[in-house]
């Protein structure tokens, strides 16, 4: 053993280095040396640095938490240099930093910037007090938060404390979480466990993804045991996901820390496909280790298949990091870890003052020192790499894609022209990779030519079936791993199609993605992967036959309370307005857009450049008779169909009405703040292109309660308006049987049609069809 390595293998400060790591990065120095990679005396220089640079992060997190003030040369906190009230997930964080360390390193090592993702987004002061000690910074950090004592401090009272600017927004470059700020960030990492569902569908052959991952995570969010099934090196790049194992919830311990620990997960991923590797989750030499070797292994292994000496699925690398929830200052391993380590608030309390003192003198690093080692660390100019914050994943460049006409074999079944369609799009720029994420049954919901063309990815394709080994279907009975797998491929093409009632079970998962690109747009950066269309469709107008269970549009609901310029909605009516919108959603970036579509037959209202206006404009005016007072405002397919009929029956019996389909009704709300503002119609443009009417009837598609409020701007008032919608009511039923059930048969909406006209009800409607209304007799008198 050389001097040098000797010297690194006496650790610094809280960072030791165990025998099976020390005997691992002398094999690992020994190989990058021999392949030109990093001579061992550079490397030992980084393993020192990084050790360096590992205690004074950790010692930044712990002021994060309770400081006001930080003091490069380590002096003591005075009563006066904390906050009066602590805040942080601090045993969490303290755990992230020997992993973000290490990954650095592995980078300096290689010569490799590779791309990182954190589930665990609550540990961000882990990422932000290492990015602000490297100067691994977007603008707005750098410019705040300089490497003095003075811009750390800045940090540590930024940190939490819930400034507000006057529009509203957060006041400092700095969040809780995960946010467009942290240099490199991609996810929040808010929602726990959908880090674990999307890695393996996010980097490209030749790009590199680390992924830290959580144990308390992994009970949280099935389906990340399937990554091996997914894995395929002729279309992903390398993989390398590493889980801290701290073995604490927030007040108790993991479920996988009650039933055995460690070993039981060892053995849980080895039957389910992966090559687990025990590391010391205290050093970050051990992270670094795993990482250069996972990338290695993952490489080897996939090389053998293209040599036919194995084959799929690879046996996917999986680092464990084993450490305590909170390692390297007071407190460590106990339930107080996961917040407040120290219980008491070191402001008002002396005991908490010197245990928090002590924890901090043990991680000090020198000025000197610590300027030493990130000098040695930041080499990217001379391996000619980007920094940190540059990954490849975090600057994704997609270029709108080749968009094909609108040209329908058959009109009539909305579903199955977006199936024609998407097979069009795919074709027409197989450049991009596809992921289509299927929780249901892609056959039923109409998307034929879809499967036959993009095929299930198995491992073990049977004859005879739409199956195969780099097949872009990506099914599993997770609505939250299959939407994963499209919202995680940003540098493709990608579709998501559920039932609508199920549908809802990926809300997390799309506002995760989009929380992330609108707070990315507010600070002028655009996001440049291509708009996510997730498509509802067995829903609940045409899914009477299994029941209320699947009669739920809560997803439409939820989904037109985001922000319009980013969420968007669509109800289209037909095949043209069907593949209308989802072109329109192609042609943009950055939105997550729900489109709910028909599977079933409906009649074609509008030819292919009327359909494309109203993708452009949101709506689209069927008719409009002269002089008239009422206006039918249809929201979704079935809801149309009811507005014509019943148009049909008033105009029948002299009233003339005119009748608008809304099918993007997100663009007729009101802006709540500029960029949504800047997206939807102005009043001036509302009330050029839609006809006034002193009375209007909205049929809507959801509830009637989320519709009322938006689309305020056109509701007339309470005497003159109204809105019909889902009123929760179902059950084995046929689409007459829901229209009538939710009082939104043509007869119903006649009746209320004579109530905002104060018309006599006997004017437009027979006796029978009156008693029928008030339960008085056979509904299907009233079915065409």
């Amino acid at each position: 053993m050389t001097d040098t390595l000797h010297n690194w293998s006496q650790g610094f400060g809280v960072i030791q280095h165990d025998f099976l790591t020390r005997e691992r990065i002398d094999t690992l120095l020994d190989v990058l040396a021999a392949d030109g990679t990093c001579s061992r005396e550079q490397a030992l220089t980084l393993l020192q640095a990084a050790d360096r640079l590992c205690n004074a992060a950790m010692r930044q997190v712990a002021h994060m938490t309770y400081a006001r003030q930080v003091y490069l040369d380590g002096r003591p906190l005075a009563q006066s240099d904390f906050k009066p009230q602590p805040e942080g997930h601090t045993g969490g964080a303290l755990n992230m930093v020997p992993a973000y360390v290490g990954y650095l390193l592995a980078n300096a090592l290689t010569g490799t910037t590779r791309s990182w993702l954190m589930g665990q987004g609550h540990c961000v002061a882990a990422i932000d007090a290492v990015n602000v000690l490297t100067g691994n910074t977007e603008a707005a950090q750098a410019e705040r938060y300089p490497f003095s004592d003075a811009g750390l401090s800045q940090l540590c009272q930024d940190f939490y404390s819930y400034a507000i600017d006057a529009e509203g927004r957060p006041a400092v470059p700095l969040g809780s979480h995960v946010n467009p700020h942290t240099g490199g960030g991609i996810s929040e990492g808010g929602y726990l466990g959908f880090a674990g569902l999307q890695y393996v569908h996010m980097p490209l052959p030749g790009q590199e993804l680390v992924t830290f991952l959580s144990d308390g995570a992994f009970e949280e969010q099935r389906g990340s045991d399937w990554a091996p099934r997914w894995w395929r090196g002729e279309d992903s790049g390398l993989v390398m996901p590493i889980m801290i194992a701290n073995g604490r919830r927030i007040d108790q311990r993991s479920t996988m820390a009650q039933v055995g620990g460690v070993d039981w997960l060892r053995e849980h991923l080895a039957l389910n496909g992966f090559d687990p590797i025990d590391i010391d989750g205290r050093d970050p030499a051990a992270f670094a280790w795993a990482i250069i070797s996972m990338g290695r292994a993952l490489r080897d292994a996939h090389q053998a298949i293209v040599d036919g000496d194995a084959e799929y699925p690879v046996r996917l690398p999986y680092a464990i990091a084993e450490t305590v929830k909170g390692f390297g200052f007071p407190g460590a391993g106990t339930n107080a870890a996961h917040n407040l380590p120290l219980v008491d608030n070191p402001a008002t309390d002396a005991a908490a003052r010197e245990r928090f003192n002590q924890g901090i003198a043990a991680l000090h690093v020198s000025e000197a020192e610590l300027r030493a080692a990130v000098a040695a660390l930041s080499n990217h100019a001379g391996q000619q790499r980007p920094q940190e914050k540059d990954h490849p994943l975090a600057q994704i460049q997609v270029a709108t894609p080749v968009l094909p006409p609108i040209s329908i074999e058959q009109p009539g079944a909305p579903m199955a022209a977006i199936d024609q369609w998407f097979c069009a799009l795919t074709r027409a720029n197989p450049e991009l990779r596809v992921r289509v994420g299927n929780p249901d049954e892609m056959r039923s919901n109409r998307m034929n030519q879809t499967l036959d063309h993009l095929l299930h990815r198995v491992t073990a394709a049977e004859d005879g079936i739409a199956e195969g080994l780099q097949g872009s279907v990506i099914t599993a009975l997770n609505e939250e791993a299959v939407v994963s797998a499209a919202l995680a491929n940003r540098q493709g093409i990608n579709l998501a199609v559920s039932y609508e009632a199920f549908a809802v079970k990926m809300l997390g998962a799309m506002r995760q993605e989009l929380i992330f690109s609108r707070h990315a747009r507010e600070l002028g950066r655009p996001t440049n992967w291509l708009s996510v269309p997730i498509i509802a469709t067995s829903h609940t107008w045409e899914n009477g036959k299994n029941e209320q269970s699947h009669q739920d549009p809560t997803l439409c609901d939820a989904w037109l309370q985001e922000m319009s310029d980013s969420a968007p909605v669509y109800f289209p009516v037909d095949s043209h307005s069907a593949v209308a919108v989802l072109r329109k959603v192609y042609a943009s970036h950055g939105q997550v857009a729900l489109i709910v579509a028909p599977k079933n037959p409906v009649d074609t209202c509008l030819t292919v450049p009327e359909a494309q206006a109203a993708a452009d404009s949101g709506f689209a005016v069927l008719s409009a008779d002269p002089g008239a007072e009422l206006q039918l405002l249809a929201i979704g397919a079935y809801q149309l169909q009811a507005v014509r009929r019943a148009a049909r029956h008033l105009r029948y019996h002299g009233v003339p009405c005119s009748e608008v389909v809304l099918i993007e009704p997100g663009l007729l709300r009101e802006g709540r703040d500029a960029m949504e503002r800047a997206a939807v119609h102005s009043d001036a443009d509302l009330a050029r292109r839609i006809p006034a009417a002193r009375c209007r009837l909205f049929v809507c598609h959801g509830h009637a309660e989320v519709m009322t409020g938006v689309l305020r701007r056109l509701d007339t008032g309470p005497q003159t308006s109204r809105f019909l919608g889902y009123r929760s009511r179902g059950g084995t039923l046929d689409t007459f049987g829901m229209q009538f059930a939710n009082q939104q048969s043509w007869a119903h909406l006649v009746a209320a049609a004579a109530q905002l006209l104060a018309m006599p009800l006997d004017d437009l409607l027979e006796p029978t069809e009156q008693a029928v209304l008030k339960g008085q007799g056979d509904p299907r008198l009233l079915q065409d």
